[in-house]
């Protein structure tokens, strides 16, 4: 395991000293307290020779805080990480995380850092799903272990110590399209859902089809990056005239009674105006959204840079947000 994990350290190191050659420009315009060398390593593209690479690098463990502890549950076949806050009182409120990685990498074990940030500042139970990844298991199977997790955590609401009535689904990135798609099948199938924060999510295959993105996806998460990951989760070539129903859930016609959502994005991402897009269609629909638009962000800088100032606030936002709709009291972040 060493080995394999040097090597592709050294495989790594060299994808990301080629990609700061070709990004010295885009970095110009990222904020200066977002400007790290930890971006770049986010900045290696994915497509089928790097996948086995990013795999293993997002499938290590990360710890929680104190005051969080991890049990490793499984929901049929996939494994789900619960994770409590201690000494305080039950029920408390739920919230079902869905890890990022383009739909075909990430891991739940690697997000448990961030989940356990979540559950100590709600003082809620987080639980995170190792859904199946694409390709080899393309849509709708990650949708459904998600799926499967929530309704797993109602069926199991007294011992889990959750209040079933106050569950909200949260994800980044991939996850965080997961999460809009869990949000609309849970309406669909009359499972309550309080609310849905969406962090740079992954909604609209038909991004992935445009030519005119006006330099947005240069740094991290790029356009053939995104192009290359919807294909493999959907199983062929996005288009634009359809896409399964939950596959790309900004092609949702009818998106009111939906939760009331967050969406948070940077102005340097591939995923900007389709995210901005999604929340203004959310309102004008009376579903109660916030947007916050970061200038100068690009994709995963919240999670690269958890201690800036602007990344702080961007968190903060995000749990307010979900403090208030899942009655939440106010522990320490």
């Amino acid at each position: 395991m060493r080995k394999a994990a040097a090597v592709a350290a050294v495989g790594v190191a060299a994808l990301a000293v080629r990609r700061y050659a070709a990004l010295r420009k885009p970095l110009s315009a990222v904020a200066p307290e977002l400007r790290s060398p930890r971006m770049l390593v986010s900045s290696i593209p994915m497509n089928a020779r790097t996948l086995p690479i990013i795999r293993m690098l997002m499938a290590f463990k990360s710890r929680p805080q104190p005051g969080v502890t991890v049990a490793e549950r499984h929901v049929g076949a996939i494994a789900v990480f619960v994770l409590t806050p201690t000494g305080q009182p039950v029920p408390r409120p739920g919230v079902l995380s869905l890890h990022g990685g383009g739909m075909c990498a990430g891991s739940a074990q690697l997000e448990i850092q961030p989940a356990g940030r979540l559950a100590h500042a709600l003082g809620a139970v987080v639980v995170s799903p190792n859904y199946r990844l694409a390709p080899e298991n393309p849509f709708p199977a990650g949708l459904d272990d998600c799926m499967a997790t929530l309704q797993w955590m109602v069926s199991h609401a007294e011992e889990l110590g959750i209040d079933p009535s106050r569950i909200a689904v949260c994800g980044t990135s991939a996850g965080g399209g997961l999460a809009a798609a869990v949000a609309q099948r849970a309406v669909d199938e009359g499972i309550s859902v309080r609310a849905q924060a969406l962090v740079s999510p992954m909604l609209d295959d038909r991004t992935a089809l445009r030519d005119d993105l006006a330099g947005r996806g240069e740094l991290t998460w790029t356009p053939k990056s995104n192009r290359w990951a919807w294909t493999a989760y959907l199983g062929r070539e996005p288009r634009r005239s359809s896409a399964p129903e939950y596959a790309a859930p900004a092609r949702r016609t009818d998106v009111a009674g939906l939760p009331p959502a967050w969406i948070g994005v940077g102005d340097l991402e591939v995923f900007f105006e389709e995210n901005v897009a999604y929340a203004e269609r959310l309102e004008a629909a009376g579903v109660p959204s916030q947007l916050v638009a970061v200038p100068g962000m690009y994709h995963t800088a919240d999670g690269i840079l958890q201690k800036v100032p602007s990344m702080r606030d961007f968190h903060a936002s995000m749990v307010q947000f979900l403090r208030v709709h899942l009655d939440a009291p106010e522990w320490n972040d």
